[in-house]
This record gives C-alpha cells, sequence and structure tokens, in this order.
C-alpha cells in the first residue's frame, strides 16, 4: 500500500484557560490518500481548526505525529506541498485580484512571466478573467472566496486543506465555491480536506469523519 499523502497519528493538543486545561485534541487519527477528498465535521469549539492548523504544520501538537508523504511537517515545504482556503479569504487588500494569487508564488520566487500567466489561467478558471484587477474591496464575497481557491492553486499543491470556506458566503455562492472547489481538486488529482459544520457540503466529499471529545470517527 502506498504512504498516505497525509496522515496524523495520536494527535494531542491542550490549551490553557486561567488555572484549567482544556484537552481539545485526545489522540486524532487520520489517514487520507492522494487525491482523496475528505470532510470533518464537528460541534463549534470540538477543535476542528486547532487540527486544521496542526495538519498544516502551522502549529506542533503536543505528542503524536503529522506526516506529508511520510516526511515530518516541515514548514520549509509547506507552500509547495499544500495550499490553503480559510473562512475569512485573507486577501491583501492593497492588492488586486492577480497579485493576491502570485502571492502564493512570491512566497517561494520572484515570479516570472510563467507564473502570471498560470494567475490568469487560475482567474479565468474560476470565472473571474475580467476582475483579476480589481481590488478585493470590489469583489463580491463570493468572488474574494474564489480569488483565495485559485492561489491555494497557484504552486500545483498535492493538498489543500479548506477551513470552513463558506462560512461568510450565503447559501447559494457557498454551494458554488464547493462545487468549484470539489471539480478544480478533482481536475488536478488534488488531495481535500475540507472542514465544514455543513452536512450538505460534507456529503460531496468522499469520506466524512466526525471530531467528537477530542477523537475523529468515521460518519
Amino acid at each position: 500500500m502506498s504512504e498516505p499523502i497525509l496522515s496524523a497519528r495520536d494527535v494531542r493538543k491542550t490549551y490553557l484557560s486561567g488555572d484549567r486545561r482544556l484537552e481539545v485534541l485526545r489522540g486524532a487519527t487520520l489517514e487520507v490518500a492522494g487525491g482523496e477528498s475528505v470532510a470533518i465535521r464537528g460541534e463549534s469549539g470540538s477543535g476542528k481548526s486547532t487540527l486544521l492548523h496542526l495538519l498544516a504544520g502551522l502549529d506542533e501538537p503536543e505528542s503524536g505525529t503529522v506526516a506529508w508523504q511520510g516526511r515530518t511537517a516541515d514548514a520549509a515545504r509547506r507552500g509547495a506541498f499544500l495550499g490553503m482556503v480559510f473562512q475569512s479569504f485573507y486577501l491583501i487588500p492593497e492588492l488586486d485580484a492577480r497579485q493576491n494569487v502570485l502571492m502564493a508564488a512570491r512566497m517561494r520566487r520572484a515570479p516570472g512571466a510563467g507564473d502570471r500567466a498560470r494567475a490568469d489561467a487560475l482567474l479565468a478558471r474560476v470565472g473571474l478573467a475580467e476582475r483579476a484587477t480589481h481590488l478585493p474591496t470590489q469583489l463580491s464575497g463570493g468572488e474574494r472566496q474564489r480569488v483565495a481557491v485559485a492561489r491555494a492553486l497557484m504552486n500545483s499543491p498535492q493538498l489543500i486543506l479548506a477551513d470552513e470556506p463558506t462560512g461568510n458566503l450565503d447559501e447559494r455562492t457557498g454551494d458554488a465555491v464547493i462545487e468549484l472547489l470539489l471539480e478544480l481538486c478533482r481536475e488536478t488529482s488534488t488531495t481535500l480536506v475540507l472542514v465544514t459544520h455543513n452536512a450538505a457540503h460534507a456529503a460531496k466529499t468522499q469520506r466524512r469523519v466526525f471530531l467528537h471529545d477530542g477523537v475523529l470517527r468515521a460518519e
């Protein structure tokens, strides 16, 4: 059997709240195969975003391991290995849509003509070819999230991690963003891990797990 593209084994994370210790993750384990789409659901405050940050290598577990293709998650590899889509878009307000997409490349190198062509191709693919020079304030919420999806795909990552990407969108716009994200990941054979509270969105993925009491269980 081939090595999973993403694995978390017996991951634990605790936070201090005053003099209390809050054990958010109590041995969460997850394996994701290349090209697979997986949804992580859970009640509000169950630790879904904490888990996603650990999977992304943005934080470290107190115990347990997170590995990308069998190797320990490494910040130096993050920009090439994975892309992220967040609930709040996190676009740079002073940059237009094209420049925001190019930021993913800029984190690794000085963008060249090929990078600019790829950014324009991705914006066209998400339906924003004519909005490439618009600032985030000139875009709707759904358009901003589509820019964020294009940015996540800019470096041709093997893995996309999406944290409640429709949380700030109305139902119809959110449905369209999820469909687009799933379609793009299928087209490029990119693995997708989607954190969502929306059961209908989760149902569109190939596999669903539920985070409860700090551990993951299959739905």
